[in-house]
């Protein structure tokens, strides 16, 4: 059977409308509820066994509501000099022995049936196409090789898989452009570069491509994961038109760390590449088909030495309350310093993008104060000198638990992560003398991502950002990394 959302004439709710006979999928479409997005969407969830043996029905007539035709996303390879691309959006491996791993994050979030499709995938140690050997292993010391593509899917269910070898393994210098094969079809040559929809189906039997505009893949689970319900197979195909960067739409994108991202001081560096954009496709997951349009979508990427020792992160683009696209991003992590000691410090930023502004809360600019629970509640706030924000999440959801680059066991469990957070989230102006200004946000949702990862957790994490003087007056120069490194293009670190 199938199960529908469109827009009826009343353009300020949604109402599902069931079509054909065959068991209900288990998906929680409510009854009537409001549209989180201006945009027209259209929602299908079918079920395989159903679409293929269910016999053909009368449909009801209904002037309001439409059936939703089957959905084929257009496919663009992607421009040069496109206006949203951000710094950092490139594959950052310089080819040296150094421990390395680079780690990139994609998410669908489909508002009608309260579900989300979370892609993440991860290079470790790239320098070491293959396992290493002994001669290896004495001269470099042991490292964990391998490409890993993780989605954490509709229920919070998983999928993995995992090979550790990384000789298929791709990704542009310049742009946000990677791929993997994992099984290559019979007789054909795995991809290194992005290739039209048609030659990757018909080159790649098992892996994955994605470019800012364009996303398909194949995976299939290993079987290794024995803490987490899993599924069996994942395929899907979709495009996506970027809406934010990170940064003020027309204007120059940011770096998410600052210009001194552009050099492996302060590891792992963290780049949020789309805070907003919008995805149409389709996802088939263990046997049922998500198709949608104009679903809020995002991207981000790590990349250095190892994870942080210990983090939380929040994420959501599907708010009630607002007039137009809300993006929200805020995440912190006990992260080492440089140098011969195990000094750790505090780092820790929120960002908001709406109505085509960035409110950018980060050390160097102001203070982000938090206080997250081991599991199930996050509190974080944060000024600068023009506004002041608020974010309270919490979740009754058991979570589910994520693979992440490790230093010490390469990719292992390190983190747990639902997208069935509540979330409020205020954001004001600061008056002249410091109280609560005009409100340019009052909004919530109960589609948060949110995540804690590392440790230990053995209590309430509270902790507030420190930056010295030094350092801050540094990252607020006013410095074009990219501005100087065109100038002698040879010497411009890869990735930038």
């Amino acid at each position: 059977m199938e199960s529908m959302c469109t827009i009826p004439k009343n353009p300020y709710f949604c109402t599902p409308f069931p079509v054909g006979t065959g068991t209900r999928l288990q998906v929680s479409v409510p009854e009537l509820r409001p549209c989180r997005f201006r945009h027209a969407f259209v929602v299908k969830c079918v079920s395989k066994a159903d679409s293929v043996n269910s016999s053909p029905v009368e449909k009801p007539f209904t002037d309001d509501v439409k059936e939703a035709a089957s959905i084929t996303p257009i496919y663009a390879s992607t421009p040069s000099n496109r206006p949203t691309r951000t710094p950092h959006s490139g594959y950052h491996f310089d080819g040296t022995s150094r421990k390395f791993f680079e780690g990139w994050y994609f998410k669908v979030s489909i508002p009608e049936c309260r579900q989300s499709f979370c892609f993440m995938y991860s290079v470790e140690n790239p320098a070491f196409p293959k396992r290493l050997n002994r001669l290896e292993e004495a001269q470099y010391g042991p490292r964990f090789t391998g490409v890993g593509a993780q989605i954490l899917g509709a229920d919070d269910k998983y999928i993995c898989q995992y090979t550790k070898e990384s000789q298929n393994f791709w990704g542009s210098r310049n742009e946000l452009m990677l791929g993997n094969t994992f099984v290559a079809q019979n007789h054909m040559q795995a991809p290194i570069t992005e290739v039209p929809p048609q030659e990757f189906n018909k080159r790649v039997l098992e892996g994955f491509q994605v470019t800012p505009l364009w996303h398909q893949g194949f995976i299939r689970d290993d079987g290794r994961t024995t803490y987490a319900e899993t599924v069996k197979t994942a395929r899907w195909e979709y495009s996506t038109r970027p809406i934010y960067g990170w940064g003020n739409v027309g204007s120059k994108q940011k770096s998410t760390a600052g210009w001194l991202a552009a050099f492996p001081v302060f590891e792992p560096h963290w780049q949020i590449c789309m805070a907003g954009g919008l995805s149409t496709g389709w996802i088939e997951w263990d046997g049922e088909r998500f198709e949608f349009q104009n679903a809020p979508s995002y991207s981000e990427k790590n990349w250095g030495g190892a994870f942080p020792r210990k983090w939380f992160w929040v994420q959501c683009n599907v708010f009630e309350g607002a007039s137009g696209e809300v993006a929200l991003t805020a995440g912190g992590g006990l992260r080492q310093l440089p140098g011969l000691s195990e000094n750790f410090e505090n780092a820790a930023l929120i960002g908001i993008h709406y109505g085509g502004m960035f409110y950018e809360f980060v050390p160097w600019n102001g203070v982000v104060n938090w206080e997250i629970a081991p599991w199930g509640q996050w509190c974080i706030s944060a000024e600068n000198e023009k506004h002041e924000v608020e974010l309270v999440a919490t979740t009754k959801d058991a979570g589910t638990t994520l693979r992440a680059p490790t230093s010490e066991a390469g990719l292992a469990p390190a983190c747990k992560d639902t997208c069935f957070g509540d979330l409020r989230l205020r954001l004001w102006e600061k008056r002249y003398d410091g109280n609560e200004g005009k409100v340019i946000l009052d909004v919530t949702s109960n589609m948060a991502a949110l995540e804690v990862g590392g440790g230990p957790w053995f209590n309430t994490w509270k902790g507030k950002t420190y930056t010295p003087d030094t350092i801050k007056q540094a990252l607020t120069l006013p410095v074009d990394v990219e501005g100087i490194f065109g100038l002698v293009p040879f010497l411009k670190p890869p990735g930038l």
